[in-house]
Formats: C-alpha cells, sequence, structure tokens
C-alpha cells in the first residue's frame, strides 16, 4: 500500500516541465525494482489530476507585500 502524504495540500507549484501553474495534492513514493523516486500529485488549471516526479516541480509562494 502506498502511503501519501498530504501536509502540503494545497501548495501552489510550478510545473517545470509545461511551465503551468497547479496545486499540490500529495506526496508519495513510487517504489520501483531496484530504487524509490519521489512523487507528487497535481492539479492543473483545467482541473486535470496528474502524477510527477518531485524533482519537476518547484513550489511558488504568494507575495501579497507588492
Amino acid at each position: 500500500m502506498i502511503e501519501k502524504d498530504y501536509k502540503l495540500y494545497g501548495t501552489k507549484i510550478l510545473n517545470l516541465k509545461t511551465q503551468e501553474i497547479g496545486l499540490l495534492i500529495c506526496l508519495w513514493e513510487n517504489k520501483f525494482a531496484d530504487k524509490t523516486i519521489d512523487f507528487a500529485t497535481c492539479v492543473d488549471r483545467n482541473g486535470k489530476r496528474y502524477n510527477i516526479e518531485l524533482d519537476n516541480i518547484r513550489g511558488l509562494e504568494d507575495d501579497f507585500e507588492k
């Protein structure tokens, strides 16, 4: 069973592959035969859910002071 971590639920992210903004839903580990890769489940602006390697997203901070 895959354990999912929802602590960062709702965090705004930038998909580095497509350069699109989305929201993070959860983090989880994808265990292959010889190694484990960290993945994230995200949703894009159109509501489409997708899984992506954690190395291919970056968290964004809202800058309310400007």
